[in-house]
Formats: C-alpha cells, structure tokens, sequence
C-alpha cells in the first residue's frame, strides 16, 4: 500500500477544483513535521493536512480539525507572518508522477507589493519535507533542515537554493507513447511488474501488477520472454491508465480480504478477486479514513515510548522475579516429607542403632513402608529435631512465597493492563492519566513537586444500534470509575476473559437490553482488550451489582461470581462513536 505518484496525481486534482483560488485563512503546526492549512474559498472552508513524517508521510483535504500546540513552532510563525490571506494562485505536480506537490501562492508583503512564494511537499519517505521558498528559487524556511552532513544530494536550510534532485534515473510515464514504453521494458531483464515500477517514476507495485494483470501477462514473467502480442498488451494497457491520469478519470477504491484492508488505489483495482471492494467519492476521503486511525497510533506510539519503556522493564524484572518465587516454592513441596520423618523418628526412633545411616519405618499415614536418612553423627532425637527444623523453615518460606507470589502475579497482571491502556491511548491526555497511574505506583517519580495534573481524559461513549449508551474505560481508573462511580446496580457490565481490557458499561436506565445490544457491548470488549484482531473471543457480562472491588486491589481490578459468556469477535464498524 503505497502512497504513490497516482495517488498524488488524484490528490493534486481535488486540490485544484477545491482550493485553487481561495485564500489562506488560518495556519496551524499540530505536530512537529505537520501543518494544517485552513482555506476559505467558494464561500465555505476546507482544511489541508500536510505531514512530513518519516514513517507516514501524508497529503489530503479534511473538514475535520486538530488540536494545535499553544505555542506556534517558528515555521508555523514564519509561514503566518508571510502567507496569512496568500490567494492559493495553482496546485502542481511537477515533474510528471513525481512525489511532490507545489502550490504557488500570491500575497501582499509590508509595502503593499504583491509577491509570488511557493509551499512544496515532497512526500518521499524519510526523505519527506515542506519547504518554503520565494520566486528565485531561494528557500526562506523548511519544516526539517538538512544540512550538509546529513545529505550529500541537497541541503535544505535557509538562503539556499531549491531544486528537485534528480536521485532516480526513470521516465515520466505520463509523456511515455507506448513505444517509448516497449524501449524502456525490452532495455531491462527483469519481471514485468519490477521493471514497469522501476523504470517509471510514480508507480508502485500494486499498480505495475494491475498492468499486467490488465494485460493478461503474467506479473513475474521476465520482459525478455515477453512474446509481441504479450508485450504490446502491457504497453497499451500502461499507456491506456496513464492517459487515465492524465484526464483526470480515477476510481479512489480499498480492497478488503476478511475485513482488512489489503490495497487501495486512485485507479480501479481489477485484479482482486471474490473480495470486497469500496469505492471512494475522492483520494482525500479515502486517505482520511484509511490511515486516520494508523495515523493515530503512530503519533500517539512516538509520545508514548517513554512509558512503554518504563512497564517493560518493570514487567520483565516483575517476570523474573515471579519466575524465581515459582521455583523456590516448588523448593517447599517437600516441607511436608520433613515433618513426617521428624514425627516417624519421634515414633520409632528407638529402634535406630547408633551411627546407623538410614531407618525404616511404617508411614501411618500411608500404611507403607519408608526409609528415612539419617545424619550417623547425630542420635534419633537429634535427627528428628533437624527435620522438623527443616519442616518450620520450608513452612514459613512457602507462607512467605505464597503471598509474595500473589503480589508479583497481581502486579504483572496490572503492568499488563496498563500495556493494554498504552494501545488503546488515542490522545495526548489518554497518556497523562496512565502516567499519573504509573507514578501512584511507583514506577515513575514525580517530578515538579507533588502536585497532581489535571486529568481531561474521558472514557470512550458509543451508541448502540439500539439507541443504548455504551462507554468503555480507557485505562484503569476510567475503569474503576466507571464501574463503580458512574454505572448503577442494573446496568451491565462486560469485560473480556482472563486478559486485560476495558470494563464496558451498558446503561439500560431501567429498559430491557436488545440481544444486538449484548453483542455490539460485547464486540467493544473484545476490541478494547489483549485479544483485540482475534475471531473468537470470549466476553463475560453481568449486572454491575455483581461486580466487586477486592480490599487493598489495584485500580480497575475487580471479581465477580456470578456471569453470562458469549463468544464474539471483535468488529467494531457498525458502532457510532460519540465525539467528546
């Protein structure tokens, strides 16, 4: 799935229908390489993201906002001093396929005079960026600055010049006739989906083997092999979807197997078969919704390493350390052999000879015959009193471990919960209450004095088919707080087995639940715990009265005995999440 000269191609076309012409209304830095450009244009507004990120980097239209630092980045404040009310003149994408799209803005600067800059996003990878630069070709200002040491190709720092480097050696397939096509493939020996990608700048796999697939060519087939009816098939075919392109005719679609999405495309992907297909009214909505929620989890990922660190750790020493516990009560199981042999020498001891070296005797608890060592140094009485020496301290060794243990195991299975919060943390604030949890318990040290942060994290609250309010904890006080705060005796409670998730509640506000409703709870309680992607999960649910917080427990733990089960997966897609 790659984000690819195609799919920019289909981008660059919304953006000149809906933005070109308009004028720059606000600007906004949500994150570090990103920018959220405000355009009002037609009468109404429209929003641009833009995202240099290494790992994702992105370019679409939204209507949706972002929260914004409250302090604006210094490119954020640059690009404000320069371009607040700039008229959007064009939207480009120079270079035939290339990877990058360039608007050309007007403004009026401190004289009056109106002025020509120009905002690039180059969207390749880590080498992703947004450059600003004026009508010379000089760059005023860049969301990253690469200086010499970092490339060799081109620096991009201010007072520069700017310029596309030309690092890869392929043809625009745009301009490409379809002999041009059959010189570029005959010229390399290789598969003919690899050599359409790597000779072209733009393509991505997935659409080098649409071609081929559209051309009745087997994709892995060397370009050498290739017979004339064969070659002139992918040629016209490459020039046929090209022309596509160029006339604007895109298809923005995702192709699903078993409910996850495999590939999508600005182009109809023909070459999947007996999967399910959804069709896009545009690129922008299509990217919007396919990498929101991937988006999400990787910035929230990034802001959250420090605390991934911390229950790592601590979950690995709190394994060790219960794997050791394990083994050393395993050590007491003979506690028990100890204190028969004290009891048995106690008994038959007078029959022992002196510096006898072992003692049979009739176990009575047993009725079976036992040999007992014994130390020949020591007489029977002494012998006896060793054992049950050993006995007293085995004994109190396994009450020690037994508790000891109990506390380990609680506070693995906690550091898991906690784990499981990590991956369900959506925001910034999600993060603030777990590490305040991390701090009451120890692992982190407050810094700044004792003072507590406020906590604005709220938990998750859907709507069932039904009309049914369900809400669903975001970490572990979210779920004490809603169990046993929030929810009232008859409202129900679901929560995946045996691992760690979130508590949901259901409130029925007296009303008798939908069995659709049972399932949409309990397919939340499946998404929103360890098993989450699984098919068959099983969910326990009861009435919250039954529902109990053992003394001295740690946040959101909690017992119950008497509980329905239902197997479920855990597809969320029909469910309507309320926004806070």
């Amino acid at each position: 799935m790659a984000f690819d000269g195609i799919t920019i191609a289909s981008i660059v076309r919304e953006m000149k229908e809906k933005i070109t012409g308009g004028r720059i209304y606000k600007i906004a830095q949500p994150e570090k390489d990103e920018l959220l450009i405000t355009v009002k244009n037609n009468g109404g507004q429209i929003r641009m993201i833009m995202s240099a990120d290494a790992s994702l980097p992105l370019l679409y239209l939204t209507r949706e906002n972002k929260t914004s630092p409250m302090t604006a980045p210094n490119f954020c404040m640059l690009l404000r001093k320069h371009l607040q009310n700039a008229r959007i003149v064009s939207v480009e994408q120079p270079m035939g396929l290339e990877r990058i799209v360039k608007l050309q803005l007007e403004h009026l600067n401190e004289l009056g005079d109106l002025c020509t800059k120009y905002l690039v996003i180059e969207l390749m990878g880590k080498h992703s960026n947004i450059i600003f630069y004026d009508d010379n070709n000089v760059i005023i200002d860049s969301i990253k600055h690469i200086s010499g040491m970092v490339s060799s190709v081109r620096e991009v720092l201010p007072g520069r010049e700017y310029f596309i480097p030309n690092t890869q050696d392929k043809e625009d397939p745009l301009t490409a006739s379809t002999d041009e096509v059959r010189r570029v493939l005959t010229a390399v020996s290789k598969p003919v989906f690899k050599a359409i990608y790597g000779s072209f700048t733009g393509i991505s796999p997935c659409i080098a083997h649409e071609i081929c697939y559209r051309a009745g060519v087997d994709a892995d087939k060397p370009t050498a092999d290739l017979d004339e009816t064969e070659m002139t098939a992918v040629c016209n075919v490459f020039c046929q979807i090209m022309q596509d392109v160029v006339q604007g005719r895109f298809e923005p679609n995702v192709v699903y197997e078993n409910k996850q999405p495999v590939e999508y495309a600005a182009i109809r992907l023909t070459s999947y078969s007996d999967t399910n297909v959804t069709l896009y009214d545009s690129m922008s909505e299509l990217i919007e919704h396919y990498y929101a929620e991937k988006n999400i989890i990787t910035r929230i990922r990034q802001r959250s390493v420090d605390l991934r660190r911390v229950v790592q750790t601590a979950m690995e020493r709190n394994v060790k350390k219960y794997d050791l516990q394990m083994k050393q009560l395993e050590d007491t199981a003979k506690r028990e052999k100890y204190r028969i042999y004290g009891e048995l020498l106690n008994t038959y001891g007078y029959g022992a000879k002196e510096g006898a070296k072992s003692l049979e005797a009739l176990n009575y608890y047993t009725n079976e015959m036992i040999t007992i060592p014994l130390d020949p140094t020591l007489s029977a009485g002494e012998n006896a009193k060793k054992y049950f020496d050993k006995y007293q301290k085995l004994k109190r060794t396994y009450e020690a471990l037994t508790t000891l243990t109990k506390e380990t195991k609680e506070e693995i299975e906690h550091l898991a919960s906690v784990s499981t919060a990590l991956d369900i943390a959506q925001k910034e604030e999600d993060l603030v209450q777990i590490k305040e949890e991390l701090i009451e318990s120890g692992y982190i040290r407050r810094k700044g004095g004792t003072k507590r942060v406020k906590i604005t994290s709220r938990p998750f609250h859907y709507i069932s088919s039904d009309g049914f309010d369900i809400y669903v904890g975001k970490n572990n006080y979210q779920n004490e707080e809603l169990t046993f705060k929030f929810a009232t005796g008859n409202d129900w409670w679901f929560h995946a087995k045996g691992m760690p998730g979130s508590h949901v509640i259901v409130k029925t506000n007296g009303a008798e639940m939908t069995d659709r409703a049972y399932e949409e709870a309990g397919r939340l309680a499946a998404y929103y715990s360890q098993a989450k992607g699984q098919e068959k999960i099983e969910i326990d649910y009861t009435q919250k009265k039954n529902v109990k917080k053992p003394n001295g427990s740690k946040p959101g733990f909690v017992v119950y005995y008497t509980n329905y089960s239902l197997v479920i997966d855990s597809d969320i897609s029909g469910l309507e999440l309320v926004k806070e």
